[in-house]
């Protein structure tokens, strides 16, 4: 922490950058898989599996974590992977191509800013901003330095969920005028932990990162840091965010102008500080008068399943999207599954299954240095980040918002505007010029 890093200056931008010279398919792209005690072990897994890709590098704050993933690696044939606890040594590294990041919300856009100025391209896990203000940062430093972003909603590529939006843009429920998220899971509670010493091993400024310096718990750490504001953006910004992005792609639409939204933590007495029941609505303005509504649904615990999705009436997750037309409504399912009923008989209408791999998706286009080969480009990413951020900030004020895309504010409300960011903590900033 005393010394000096490069990467928030100019020099980066004249650095040697590997991955923007790689002359063939035959490469080997170099990643770096940071964060992996939980999604991240995807990542592992999804990279170990490809051709002419090496992980070179495993980074955590949680040295027991780290030294886990090299001993999986290493006993899995793999070349013993180079060890960073601190995401700015390994960026240094110019033989590395790519960066992985499966680490908490709250330093998405910092590390993703940070590695494109360090000329590496970069896989990002939902949602990619923990707030308002990153989501414009964050593609600005992707265009900026010219790298290739792919964000971590995996349902873009796949085959299934593609077909599905091309049906419904080919009219095969008829003119679309609903569409409804999705997100029931069993959340049970997470207790109350009590302060303690940090744990041997673990870096715990570096995981804080940007967020304000509080004592130590369990619940504010592995996993369960979605739950507090500080990091996490609720199960609206944790599984919702790839049912929002379906939803919003599906209709064809970038902002909403206006957006209510009405919940709470239901049912335990713990420690968690979002919600987990939550009701969005966001209303989207077409061409003409003509609108479109969105409504999005946060359950932690027994519910129904509904259009089929989810099991078979049986009590487990709930996960998907249902749109509505004139002709018919189509429900997709989280897991590469789309199927539709069409008519007042409601006759089985287009319908498909198959999943796709969006890190493969994303080597694909580190290699032909093209962004329009990404399934999941941050640009979209980032838009659909901005739905769960002003769901949250309806949320959390009590009120409806009425959003203005174009000077990207809420109209008569300044409160809500400035909860697009937040007070950052230094040297952990996001700039305001990348």
């Amino acid at each position: 922490m005393n010394r000096r890093y490069f990467l928030m200056g100019s020099a980066a931008t004249v650095s040697s950058l590997r991955a923007s010279s790689l002359p063939s398919p035959n490469d080997t792209v170099r990643v770096a898989c940071v964060g992996f005690r939980s999604q991240g072990q995807s990542h592992i897994q999804a990279y170990s599996s490809m051709r002419n890709v090496e992980i070179a590098a495993l980074c955590d704050i949680d040295e027991s974590i780290l030294d886990k993933g090299l001993r999986q690696l290493e006993a899995s044939g793999k070349k013993r992977p180079a060890a960073y606890t601190d995401i700015r040594k390994l960026l240094e590294d110019k033989s590395i191509d790519a960066v992985s990041m499966a680490t908490p919300n709250h330093v998405h856009t910092l590390h993703t800013i940070w590695a494109c100025q360090a000329g590496k391209d970069v896989y990002v896990e939902k949602p990619c901003t923990h707030n308002m203000f990153e989501a414009r940062q964050i593609v600005a430093a992707a265009r900026k330095y010219n790298r290739i972003v792919q964000h971590g909603t995996n349902l873009r590529s796949d085959p299934a969920v593609q077909e599905a939006v091309k049906k419904l843009r080919e009219g095969a429920i008829g003119d679309v005028y609903m569409a409804r998220g999705l997100c029931f899971k069993w959340r049970d509670t997470i207790g109350r932990t009590p302060q303690e010493p940090v744990p041997a091993g673990v870096h715990y400024d570096l995981w804080l990162g940007p967020a304000p310096v509080r004592p130590f718990t369990r619940n504010r750490f592995h996993y369960n840091w979605h739950w507090f504001w500080d990091y996490g953006n609720g199960d609206l910004g944790n599984q919702g965010i790839h049912e929002i992005d379906v939803a919003r792609w599906g209709f064809g639409v970038t902002y909403p102008t206006k957006v209510s939204a009405i919940g709470g933590h239901f049912m335990f007495d713990d420690d968690q500080e979002t919600p987990n029941t939550l009701t969005a609505t966001y209303e989207f303005s077409g061409p003409g008068d003509t609108k479109k509504i969105l409504v999005f649904e946060v359950r932690h615990w027994i519910t129904n399943h509904e259009a089929g999705i989810g099991g078979n009436g049986k009590l487990s997750n709930c996960v998907g999207n249902l749109f509505y037309g004139s002709k018919g409504y189509m429900a997709v399912e989280s897991y590469g599954k789309y199927y539709s009923f069409l008519g007042r008989e409601q006759i089985s209408g287009p319908a498909g299954v198959g999943d796709g791999d969006n890190w493969a998706n994303f080597i694909q286009a580190v290699r032909s240095r093209k962004r329009e080969d990404l399934n999941a480009p941050i640009e979209e990413g980032a838009i659909s980040t901005t739905l769960v951020h002003l769901a949250n900030i309806s949320y959390r004020l009590g009120r409806t918002l009425y959003f203005d895309a174009t000077k990207y504010e809420c109209t008569g409300d300044e409160e809500a505007t400035r909860m697009f960011t937040r007070n950052y903590r230094p040297p952990f900033v996001v700039p305001e010029k990348v």
